[in-house]
């Protein structure tokens, strides 16, 4: 009970902190509508909260973040530009490792502006590197729409193009499609026999299961129009690969960036964009010649991000989460607003960890 009070304590402190910087604290419910998270990031989510139903209210989630409930709460009724801090309880499953917590009090600051994107992602790193001053941390950055701009730019087709997009999140899967699309890995010797069939339910059993004759007969001219494309020519897959290759200190990663541009010159806008950030950090006091970045940074984080991504790490701790992190999230903002959209990015804490490390100092 003491951790947990402690906990509470620093917590209210940072929320403290925020609405010094301008933030309007703000509240959500525990309970989530499962319907809304299953509709932005499909049933995956499943896998990484805690569902309930209610007799009137339907499935429901343990809230797994803070951002989603915070945007909708935006879209309806918020001002512009707005600025909100909140300070509790979220839920995670964490099957795959039993030694991290499934509970945990989280703090955060979200920035709604349309005025100068740039500068807000260097008020949200800067304000959070600052609330972590002191301890053992190191800082990463990223940008998910520097990837996403390459794949939406691909000379292949717009199913292809989607697919990737869509598994952008599972680095894994993202590569085996990648491989499969460049011809690199063989068709399946089933599929391949499969596509050579003129009518492949001609002579297929009844069936069995929740999908009819259409939806099959659909799948399968899906796949047969994939398999009739060309693969990815080589030099877009070797400039895709460079690019998530990048890992260096940010000006280093911006040249090697601006290299691969040549070759994916779809990318030119999102680096624009990143070198505007960088500017407005260095002009925050940030050392952005040292500051990592890294292409692939983020692809495991929720799948609201779409453009700068962070995260704060501690020293030497690889066992640890992330003791802060967060990014841009525009596009959920339009899948939330009925059309609306306001460019938006924000960053959670786990005052818990902060603690733990400021002991450990100690």
């Amino acid at each position: 009970m003491e951790d947990r009070a402690r906990t509470l304590a620093r917590a209210a402190e940072l929320r403290a902190y925020f609405e010094q910087a301008g933030a309007l604290p703000v509240e959500t419910p525990v309970l989530q509508p499962a319907e809304l998270l299953l509709d932005l990031y499909g049933e995956d989510i499943r896998g990484r909260a805690y569902v309930t139903s209610d007799a009137l209210r339907g499935e429901q989630m343990l809230r797994p973040d803070f951002t989603v409930p915070v945007v909708q709460m935006h879209m309806s009724h918020g001002a512009e530009p707005a600025r909100y801090t909140y300070a509790g309880e979220v839920f995670r499953r964490q099957e795959h490792d039993p030694d991290r917590a499934n509970e945990y009090i989280q703090v955060g600051y979200e920035v709604f502006d349309r005025n100068d994107p740039a500068a807000a992602d260097a008020e949200v790193f800067t304000l959070i590197a600052g609330a972590l001053s002191g301890l053992p941390l190191r800082a990463a950055t990223g940008d998910i729409g520097i990837l996403t701009a390459a794949v939406a730019g691909l000379n292949t087709t717009a199913a292809r193009k989607a697919a990737l997009m869509r598994h952008i999140w599972r680095p894994r899967r993202f590569r085996a499609l990648l491989d499969r699309y460049a011809g690199r890995t063989p068709v399946p010797p089933t599929r391949d026999a499969l596509l050579a069939e003129a009518d492949p339910l001609a002579a297929a059993g009844p069936v069995i299961g929740r999908r009819g004759r259409s939806e099959i007969a659909a799948r399968v001219a899906v796949l047969k129009a994939d398999a009739a494309a060309g693969p990815i020519s080589k030099h877009e897959l070797t400039a895709l690969e460079a690019l998530l290759a990048v890992r260096e200190t940010l000006p280093f990663a911006q040249e090697q960036l601006r290299d691969v541009a040549v070759d994916l010159p779809q990318i030119t806008p999102a680096l624009d964009r990143l070198e505007a950030r960088s500017a407005a950090l260095a002009a925050r006091g940030v050392d952005v010649d040292s500051l990592e970045f890294e292409a692939s940074y983020g692809r495991t984080s929720m799948e609201y991000y779409d453009g700068f991504v962070f995260g704060f790490y501690a020293e030497g701790r690889a066992d640890l989460p992330p003791v802060a992190s967060g990014g841009r999230y525009d596009a959920l903002t339009r899948a939330l607003g009925d059309g609306a959209e306001i460019p938006a990015v924000g960053g959670v804490l786990r005052p818990g960890l902060m603690l733990a490390l400021q002991e450990g100092g100690e």
